[in-house]
């Protein structure tokens, strides 16, 4: 069998082990890989390519990296190819033109069961909503962004101590080997297409601003240690300190003690410490426990090693 010429589209580390997992099937080659332009990094802010451009690189693969996926040269460049099909995983949303080009189409992998999750940062919200389960999904690109007909769904489950970190690994491999199994079907023509089942209870996963990191302590404290987890180790949640200070949130738990929605609390926004073993703050429901902080200016650390350098005066407790 003439093994299916791939085009392979990504940038980020998380589709890495996906361009590598295709590479171990001798029934497919990775003719090409599409990545973004190189980008400043680092205090020098010298350029770097991307982690798939160096992971292409490294198996000596061309690389294409075009600023404009309209553009007619990039086009007539990729069509030189003659990819069968194109495997895009933490890409840009590419023009009819490209994705519709290869004979078997495009596929992407998603970090989501959809059709729930659909966009930019499908991870995130998941922890954000407090989901116990989520998964992977390949399917085959159409015009509306992750709307295509569904190949294959691996669901994974969300452990309680899974922050945005721990389970971005977890996706990672398992989009990989379901990529890999995807190719596969469609190599061997078994590959399903099926409609994606449209719902009015469906979420998205827009991508994430500055602003869906500040904590709104009117929230319940179980939302806001699932809003912590949904965004830890990056970009982060954050609150400011009664004094202004930014104070970003790495971890949080809600504090159960039945006392503590009892008179002593204080108002929404209260501040609690003992300036040695805690620090909390009342929310709309319940105390919100901060375990691992980072005050601007300084470095993550957890809250005990935090509060031996801190004025707890400063809160106002």
């Amino acid at each position: 069998m003439t093994p299916l010429r791939i085009i392979f589209m990504g940038t980020p580390e998380f589709a890495v082990p996906t361009l590598e997992s295709l590479l171990t099937w001798d029934g497919c080659q990775v003719v090409a890989v599409v990545t973004a332009p190189d980008k400043p990094a680092g205090r020098g802010r010298q350029l770097q390519g991307s982690a798939v451009k160096q992971a292409a690189e490294a198996h000596n693969l061309p690389v294409l990296q075009p600023t404009n996926l309209k553009s007619p040269e990039f086009q007539a460049e990729l069509k030189g190819y003659a990819a069968d099909l194109q495997v895009v995983v933490a890409f840009r949303m590419l023009p009819e033109a490209v994705w519709n080009m290869p004979p078997r189409g495009s596929i992407n992998i998603h970090a989501s069961l959809l059709p729930q999750y659909r966009g930019a940062a499908p991870i995130n919200w998941a922890l954000i909503h407090g989901e116990t389960q989520t998964g992977v999904t390949s399917f085959f690109l159409r015009h509306e962004i992750d709307t295509g007909d569904l190949i294959f769904q691996d669901v994974v489950p969300i452990a309680d101590e899974d922050d945005f970190g721990s389970l971005y690994e977890k996706l990672k491999l398992a989009g990989a080997a379901l990529a890999l199994r995807s190719v596969q079907a469609i190599a061997a023509g078994t590959a399903p297409s099926l409609p994606q089942q449209e719902s009015a209870e469906l979420r998205a996963a827009p991508k994430i601003q500055k602003e869906t990191g500040r904590l709104d302590f009117n929230e319940s404290a179980p939302a806001l240690a699932n809003r912590v987890r949904g965004l830890s180790p990056i970009p982060t949640a954050f609150t400011q300190l009664p004094d202004g200070r930014t104070l970003k949130v790495f971890r949080a738990q809600p504090f159960d003690d039945e006392e503590a929605s009892g008179p002593d609390t204080g108002g929404i926004g209260t501040w609690h410490t003992d300036g040695r073993t805690y620090l909390r703050v009342q929310t709309g429901s319940g105390l919100l426990s901060l375990l691992d902080v980072q005050l601007e200016g300084k470095k993550r650390m957890p809250v005990q090693e935090f509060l031996r350098g801190f004025n707890a005066a400063s809160l106002s407790v």
